[in-house]
């Protein structure tokens, strides 16, 4: 059970940490300006737990937080945080979300030009990561992100590495797909040890063993959740990691193309893992505070009565920018 528990943990940061197209390959490496960026730990959260009045688990959302500085008037960021496994109805909202955005920029390590046709992929992913998500999406009964958002969109752009230039930057630093499931696991061990795993051994066999078997297991991971800080922590390392912060440097690159361009109303649609990194540059480099923020439901955790209850709250839509 322990293995299994560990393997949950792993997954969870999956689902919120990398999109790869079916044809990119290998992993990449991270920074050299980790130093220009606030200290860890004062970041704000971009995935969280939502819980009933009775301490059940509600809903698993996402967040869509809004930037603004002073020093550029009339100019907003979001950032907004995916997961790539999620209920059909939440990529409908960031569609109708997306929309209100004078730019979108999108992660997904793929050769330049590459074309995501409406309504999905033709084929599944090679990738591990990839193909982890796949089996997530069936197993959990939920969409995947690439067959549900729409990047066909006029006002999508591609924000991210190429396969090449990610497996370039990954040899350099000496990185491995293994190496970061060892400190994924790693980092599990550790927090199994301190009983800060998340959902109980006990909650992950009752899940297997349920009627329900997709929602009680759904409920089950979106718990590890709750715990995935430390594991994202260490999975990025003290100077940076490929899938995190390198990737996260190209999209900033392209951040300055649609700023210099005159692009006021940009959002960046990442995973949820990648957006404390970006939040730190905004901040330090860029002068931008956090100036709101709402939250999309990815995960519906409880039966069809509450789920459409939770329909009729007001929807989440890019505001104009503080001036």
């Amino acid at each position: 059970m322990k293995r299994l528990k560990l393997l949950a943990l792993a997954a969870a940061a999956m689902v919120c940490l990398a999109r790869f197209s079916p044809a990119a390959d290998d992993f990449a490496p991270a920074a050299d300006d980790a130093a220009k960026v606030p200290a860890r730990g004062e970041e704000s959260k971009f995935i969280r737990l939502r819980r009933t009045d009775d301490d059940r688990p509600a809903a698993m959302e996402t967040a869509v937080a809004r930037y603004a500085s002073e020093k550029r008037p009339g100019v907003g960021v979001d950032l907004v945080g995916a997961v790539h496994v999620g209920d059909k109805a939440y990529y409908d909202e960031l569609n109708k979300l997306f929309e209100s955005y004078e730019v979108v920029l999108y992660e997904l390590v793929a050769p330049e030009g590459t074309q995501i046709p409406k309504g999905g992929r033709t084929q599944r992913s090679t990738h591990p990561i990839g193909m982890m998500q796949d089996g997530m999406s069936t197993i959990l009964e939920l969409s995947h992100q690439l067959n549900c958002v729409d990047y066909t969109k006029k006002n999508f752009v591609h924000a991210d590495m190429s396969p090449e230039d990610f497996s370039k930057s990954m040899q350099e630093r000496g990185e491995s797909f293994f190496q970061m499931f060892l400190r994924l696991m790693g980092t599990g061990i550790a927090q199994n040890a301190a009983g800060a795993g998340g959902a109980s051994d006990a909650a992950l066999l009752m899940a297997l063993f349920s009627k329900d078997r997709a929602m009680a297991l759904k409920t089950v991971m979106a718990q590890q959740f709750e715990s995935l800080d430390g594991v994202l922590s260490a999975l990025d390392g003290p100077g940076g990691s490929a899938i995190v912060t390198e990737r996260n440097k190209r999209c900033f690159e392209v951040l300055d193309k649609q700023l210099a361009a005159g692009k006021k109303r940009i959002a960046i649609f990442y995973g949820a893992a990648h957006l404390p990194d970006m939040e730190r540059r905004l901040t330090a480099d860029y002068g931008f505070k956090r100036s709101g923020e709402s939250w999309l439901s990815a995960w519906q955790l409880t039966g069809p009565k509450a789920a459409a209850a939770d329909s009729d709250k007001p929807k989440a839509t890019a505001e104009e920018p503080a001036r």
